[in-house]
């Protein structure tokens, strides 16, 4: 083969990489630049690396902006649920509670998830 063929697809070959590089480096995947589809696989996937007593700002950090929040006070205690779209219900272009996983903090530090969790929080 020609070796000036070989250094045509060598260059091609490193300014391919070097594209992937920059994309990959420079356009990080945040929760608020997703279309609903991914944003719900997305929040599926951080969902699953949470642990009880993370902060409200470590989840938020992690997750984003909720897409609906709920919160009381009761006694000393702030009681606050946040909901992340995580499956697709209705074809409807609005996001509801069943829609979403709940996140529940107490002052602010999770202490439960999902939908067994927050009926209990109803409850009470």
């Amino acid at each position: 083969m020609n070796t000036k063929v070989i250094r045509l697809i060598l260059a091609g070959v490193a300014l391919y990489a070097v594209f992937v590089f920059m994309v990959i480096a420079f356009y990080p995947d945040k929760p608020e630049n997703m279309d609903w589809k991914d944003r719900e696989e997305y929040n599926r996937v951080q969902i699953t690396k949470l642990k009880l007593g993370s902060t409200r700002e470590e989840v938020l950090a992690l997750l984003g902006s909720p897409d609906i929040t709920e919160a009381k006070r009761q006694g000393s205690m702030a009681i606050q649920v946040m909901f992340f779209r995580t499956q697709h219900v209705r074809a409807d272009g609005l996001t509801t509670q069943d829609e979403c996983t709940p996140l529940l903090f107490e002052n602010d530090k999770l202490i439960a998830w999902g939908e067994g969790a927050y009926s209990s929080y109803q409850k009470s």
